[in-house]
């Protein structure tokens, strides 16, 4: 049997799925906006203060913490974690097995992959990890298996093959790694 929680203050769209069938418990927090078009699947478990665009997925086994931004468009593609006071802009992808940490950024058609090798080799699911206090910018991409470290910044367009070091800048494709500049030093503060 499932059951479905959601927290006082909510304003939940009519036109959004929140599934009700099926095995499992969905929970979201009290002073959630889910906006018309999203779908949470069952067995998602999502802190207060969630904010969605319209059309955003999040599939089971999902866990998503306090202030988080789920952006139009915008995939949790099932076993994800997302930390508190993340933004997670339109169209970014996110796979299963990656997990965010607090204080993220993740700017507009940002995409996060999980597999070596798409379709052409039998392979297992890479998890992606996404320290605290990282901003990764637009149209980004950071490939199976590397994890971006705390306070680190990865550039717009940005093809992250590697893992990014705390406090570090990742720019080009393939990136590479330079001083993060003063300007960009310290950590996010996500409202």
């Amino acid at each position: 049997m499932t059951e479905l929680t959601i927290g006082d203050n909510s304003q939940v769209s009519p036109d959004a799925a929140i599934a009700n069938d099926g095995e499992g418990t969905t929970t979201i927090g009290p002073d959630a906006t889910v906006r018309s078009g999203t779908i949470i699947y069952r067995g998602v478990a999502i802190g207060s203060g969630l904010r969605t665009g319209h059309n955003a997925v999040i599939r089971g086994d999902t866990v998503v913490g306090d202030d988080v931004l789920v952006g139009t468009n915008t995939v949790l593609d099932g076993s994800v974690t997302v930390g508190s006071h993340v933004s997670l802009q339109t169209n970014v992808y996110v796979p299963r097995n990656t997990h965010i940490g607090d204080e993220v950024f993740v700017g507009p058609h940002a995409t996060i992959t999980n597999d070596p090798f798409p379709i052409r080799e039998e392979s297992t699911i890479e998890e992606t990890v996404i320290e605290d206090h990282v901003s990764i910018g637009a149209n980004a991409s950071i490939l199976p298996g590397t994890t971006i470290g705390e306070g680190a910044f990865v550039a717009a367009g940005a093809v992250v093959t590697e893992d990014v070091p705390p406090d570090t800048l990742a720019v080009g494709a393939p990136a590479r790694h330079e001083p993060l500049p003063e300007h960009l030093v310290g950590g996010n503060q996500i409202a």
